[in-house]
């Protein structure tokens, strides 16, 4: 079954000129749902993965699954002030402005090695700040995984020039 079959698009959403890649079409489905997961988790089911840090907040949704499938643990990566306890950020650019993605401080020891997921990756502007923010806090990043991949706004292209491995499941050209 394709995955990219399962994915809604909405056009001008959220704004005019955007094509929003709505994942929640996907994971309503029970059998598209358990094959993202698994197709998510087959590259690393031989490795040692001890962490999945995921981006809120439809990371959250596919990596605690993907987590519990690869008998690691799950770390939120949230936006700035939603964690209770002391953390640590990483600011990041946007369109216009700034953001910041924060995890606690005690969340990935030194060493761990970490999976990296989200829904998609567009730009990459929050999964790089995210794989910043993980390698100073010790974690090792073993890959990024998405379901989705939006090649043409070079998300996918920084990710791997900084040399890391990236797994996508499906790509839509032109966005």
């Amino acid at each position: 079954m394709p995955i990219k079959s399962r994915i809604r698009t909405i056009p001008d959403y959220p704004k005019p000129g955007i094509m929003f890649r709505d994942i929640t079409t996907l994971l309503q489905d029970p059998v598209g749902f358990r094959l993202t997961i698994e197709r998510l988790v087959a590259p690393y089911a031989d490795q040692r993965i001890d962490k999945v840090a995921a981006i809120e907040a439809r990371g959250f949704i596919i990596g605690g699954a993907v987590a519990e499938k690869l008998e690691a643990g799950f770390v939120p990566v949230r936006k700035k002030g939603k964690l209770p306890h002391a953390t640590v950020g990483r600011d990041y650019q946007l369109e216009y402005g700034t953001d910041r993605v924060e995890v606690h401080h005690d969340a990935i020891l030194e060493g761990e090695k970490v999976l990296l997921v989200d829904d998609l990756i567009a730009t990459g502007g929050t999964a790089m700040a995210s794989v910043e923010l993980i390698e100073e806090i010790g974690g090792d990043i073993v890959a990024c995984a998405f379901i989705v991949d939006l090649p043409d706004l070079g998300g996918a292209k920084r990710i791997r020039d900084k040399g890391l491995a990236l797994h996508t499941l499906c790509e839509f050209e032109g966005d």
